[in-house]
């Protein structure tokens, strides 16, 4: 056989499929959009952190049974007795927060609010919209003991604040209370309320007839049961008007009363916003049992058919079940990896320059290299982002290269002594003496 057969094929570069990479271009306006929500964030009152991209299985599966695949760690050169996973991937950023309250208890001030903008990992089916690896972007409150309903308000407050930042007017975020839902399963007498809760969560996705089915099938619900849920799940309105419509289908419980009282609160403390910004939709029950009162779903209004961009509720029992003490809170989280390709491709973001630097220094020649590096270095420390060419050359080569990279202004150091420094709008064509101590970048 030949040296030629024996050889390797070179690899050739493939994208992984669930995986998105960006170029620099698209990468930069992804990371504006990371400014204005941190931003925003923090114009609340909320502090970053920042946890491993690992968890312990038994963190992970802290409340039982997740419908999310979780990426398990193994080292490819563990032995046989080192098969045992103990480490996965985080699925989301609340389990992991959880966690992280319960060990630094004592070194936290409570209300914690906290916000971490992070990769997290699925392993779901790629689709439009769901990936396996994406970024989050969630804000929380946990207290001691009690947490007040208007923090449940502040949440979808807070993600519309964030889209009037981003100019994205299309949306409705959607409230519910699982306390509803369980409480109205209760007085059906349903046994596997769990179930049915998460049945009719899909109710969005599935026809009523299919729902139907299901909760015969896996919750021996009869047909009269059956119409009073699927009658629960159609109630929508954009204010407090659904307590009514649920108290008219004529099941009585209190877990279903609390759970009106509280979403009824809730709506009232946002009736602020713009119309149609806010609507009760008592389907949505959010996909984790961790939720236990207030949930939210954020949707475009323009793409109706295009998944969750905005999400979460809160949770009771989650954080306090570490150390067996009562820590209530409550979150929602920005699906920036899903939102932002849908703007993308709809047109609604800026794609600019494939870099962030604001002046590209001329290499004029050797001798006068020394000079542009301090030119550069001048410029730099006043607060420019500043790119030195990497070699003395042509100049239309060096123009060349900041009118591709779309770099604004052009730096001229003396090509002789006795000249001046002069700079070049690469946007007007003007040109101009300049000097690097003093000179400042023009509005626009």
């Amino acid at each position: 056989m030949s040296d030629e057969k024996n050889q390797k094929r070179p690899y050739r570069p493939r994208p992984v499929s669930g995986f998105p990479e960006m170029l620099p271009e698209v990468r930069l306006a992804e990371l504006s959009f990371i400014d204005d929500i941190r931003k925003a964030f923090e114009s609340f009152g909320f502090a970053s952190i920042e946890t491993p991209a690992v968890e312990e299985i038994e963190v992970l599966l802290s409340k039982g049974e997740t419908d999310k695949e979780i990426y398990i760690l193994n080292r490819l050169q563990a032995d046989e007795n080192d098969k045992d996973a103990r480490l996965g991937l985080h699925y989301d950023l609340t389990v992991p927060l959880a966690r992280y309250v319960a060990q630094h208890f004592g070194e936290l001030t409570f209300p914690f609010k906290r916000y971490q903008i992070q990769k997290v990992w699925r392993g779901e089916r790629p689709q439009e919209g769901r990936f396996r690896e994406f970024t989050q972007c969630d804000i929380d409150v946990i207290n001691i003991d009690h947490l007040p309903l208007q923090f449940d308000a502040e949440m979808p407050a807070i993600g519309y604040d964030i889209m009037r930042r981003r100019n994205i007017p299309d949306i409705v975020i959607k409230l519910s209370n699982r306390k509803i839902l369980a409480g109205f399963m209760e007085g059906l007498g349903t046994e596997k309320a769990g179930n049915a809760i998460r049945i009719i969560d899909k109710l969005g996705k599935l026809p009523a007839s299919e729902i139907g089915n299901l909760l015969r099938a896996e919750c021996g619900m009869n047909d009269a049961a059956i119409a009073k849920c699927i009658d629960l799940a159609d109630i929508r309105t954009q204010g407090t008007g659904f307590a009514a419509r649920v108290r008219a289908l004529g099941i009585s419980n209190p877990t279903l009363e609390a759970g009106i009282d509280e979403l009824a609160s809730v709506m009232d403390m946002l009736r602020e916003l713009p119309e149609g910004a806010i609507e009760a939709d008592l389907c949505i029950a959010r996909g984790f049992d961790y939720y236990t009162g207030t949930v939210y779903e954020g949707k475009f209004t323009s793409y109706p058919d295009y998944p969750t961009i905005l999400a979460g509720g809160r949770y009771d029992d989650l954080a306090g079940s570490f150390i067996n003490k009562k820590l209530p809170g409550v979150g929602i989280s920005i699906g920036l990896s899903r939102m932002f390709p849908k703007l993308q491709q709809e047109g609604r973001l800026a794609i600019g320059r494939q870099c962030p630097t604001d002046i590209l220094v001329i290499a004029p020649s050797a001798e006068r290299q020394g000079l542009a590096l301090a030119t550069s270095r001048v410029l730099r420390a006043r607060g420019f982002n500043v790119e030195l060419f990497h070699m003395p050359g042509k100049l239309d080569r060096q123009l060349k290269y900041a009118n591709k990279k779309s770099i604004p202004f052009v730096w001229f150091p003396p090509f002789e002594d006795g000249l001046a420094h002069e700079v070049k709008n690469m946007g007007t064509g003007q040109q101009e003496k300049a000097d690097p101590a003093t000179w400042e970048m023009p509005n626009g």
